[in-house]
């Protein structure tokens, strides 16, 4: 061997088996090194397979109560589909009307008190750490006010949260893995999801496609979709949400008072949502707490997304009488509280500036100005469907448009519209058995884009 070939050689040698050493390559070994001719000090390196290594694994089993779970979350499952149709049709204009989430700039007023509160934090004196985990307290007195004046429920009823989704989890936490439920079918679907989480049903059944151990309390056109009670089984939470998503209906003070009568016969509580309250536009109660009797078996959460467009910012509460009682007299706010104490660090405090800001008197003409806006949406939606000789459904109290295509699959509606218009709806299936047939259109969105999204359905059901 020459002097040169012996020399690159070694030197390979000596690179390769330092490279090996410092990256901790024990599986690349060079099978063969070559000096393509005397002088150029080629080298090629052919890594041998390796043995095909299995990925560590921990003891650690999974929880079972997630492996109930089917398929993903509604919402993002629709996001997937909307975007893999974007990848598929790249020039299309895709218009969502699927997902509630709102569109509409913050009013000025709002986020104006958002800055100062931001502003300041950069002060020695108006810099501010953790604040209690219940809310600040001008807070919940203002929220206890404005909301519920006249109703006896008082500021430190009042617990500030970073949404109503947030507290619907942490309700669940409360209540514990032991307790039965009921639920609007079709609803949310946290309600259901959260449920399976904490361990409360059982299995999916996937020929009647509900979970076990739950009741479900079937809403339809034929019922004003507001469950026949006298057909309900016995539970100790009952979740009901009004007006109501995804149906837009409103619950009445007669239907109201009959679910409250319901509850204390059987000793439950009703853990009411109240989020869309502010588009009531009849004589429909926007509070559980005006019903007589209902701070006795009831508590309520609601929020500032869908009023003031903070389904970013992140606000809400959660109402809790202190009337509330367990089965052995402890008060419910009680075992709440230590709840968000170890598990929450309240909601931010610029958020909460907000807050103050959405029920101040310019706050609350803000708020009604968006929200008039979306019904207006709403009324665009409505009339369209029903030109079309659809049977339209919500739409009245609620930003939620709830169109029947009977003998349909929703999801197959759902992926038609999608296709043919580039719109994104919401297949009634993904809010429990009782939707499927139905399509959710929400308001939610420009002007321009609803009225192009109409325009689209036409062309398309025409």
């Amino acid at each position: 061997m020459s002097a040169i070939h012996q020399n690159v050689s070694t030197s390979l040698s000596a690179s390769t088996s330092t490279f090996l050493a410092h990256n901790n390559l024990k599986s690349l070994r060079p099978s063969h090194v070559s000096v393509a001719g005397r002088m150029s000090a080629v080298v090629k390196c052919v890594a041998t397979p390796s043995a095909e290594k299995t990925a560590y694994k921990t003891n650690v089993a999974r929880n079972e109560n997630l492996a109930k779970l089917q398929a993903g979350y509604l919402f993002p499952e629709i996001a997937r589909r909307r975007n893999a149709h974007i990848a598929k049709n790249p020039d299309a204009k895709v218009i969502s009307l699927g997902i509630g989430d709102t569109t509409e700039p913050i009013p000025e007023v709002i986020t104006s008190a958002m800055s100062k509160r931001s502003e300041v934090l950069s002060t020695v004196s108006g810099y501010s750490g953790y604040g209690a985990e219940q809310g600040e307290q001008k807070l919940r007195a203002a929220i206890a006010s404005t909301y519920y004046a006249g109703l006896g429920i008082e500021e430190n009823d009042i617990f500030v949260s970073d949404g109503a989704k947030s507290d619907i989890s942490r309700l669940q936490v409360l209540f514990g893995s032991n307790v039965t439920m009921a639920v609007q079918d079709p609803s949310y679907p946290a309600y259901v999801d959260s449920s399976v989480i904490l361990g409360q049903t059982g299995m999916f059944q996937k020929d009647v496609e509900k979970y076990a151990n739950i009741e479900y309390m079937r809403c339809t056109p034929e019922n004003g979709f507001f469950p026949d009670l006298s057909t309900v089984g016995r539970t100790d939470i009952i979740f009901f949400c009004s007006p109501n998503n995804p149906t837009g209906s409103a619950a009445s003070r007669e239907q109201l008072t009959k679910l409250v009568q319901f509850a204390k016969e059987n000793g439950s509580i009703i853990v009411y949502d109240s989020a869309y309250a502010m588009y009531v536009s009849d004589d429909s109660p926007r509070s559980i707490f005006e019903i007589p009797g209902a701070k006795e078996v009831a508590l309520e959460v609601s929020s500032f997304s869908k009023y003031a467009g903070f389904t970013g910012v992140r606000l809400g509460w959660t109402a809790i009488p202190k009337e509330l009682q367990y089965s052995d007299g402890f008060p419910v706010a009680k075992d709440f509280n230590r709840i968000v104490c170890t598990c929450f660090n309240g909601a931010s405090n610029i958020a909460q500036a907000g807050g103050l800001a959405c029920v101040s008197p310019e706050g609350i003409k803000a708020m009604h100005e968006v929200v008039g806006f979306y019904k207006e949406n709403t009324a665009i939606i409505v009339d369209t469907f029903n030109s079309l000789g659809f049977k339209v459904y919500g739409g009245k109290n609620a930003p939620y448009v709830w169109v029947h295509f009977p003998g349909r699959s929703s999801w197959d509606v759902f992926s038609e519209i999608l296709e043919k218009t580039h719109v994104v709806t919401t297949p009634g299936s993904g809010f429990g058995p009782g939707g499927e047939g139905f399509v959710r259109v929400s308001a939610f969105g420009h002007r321009e884009n609803v009225l192009e999204a109409c325009r689209r359905f036409k062309e398309l059901y025409k």
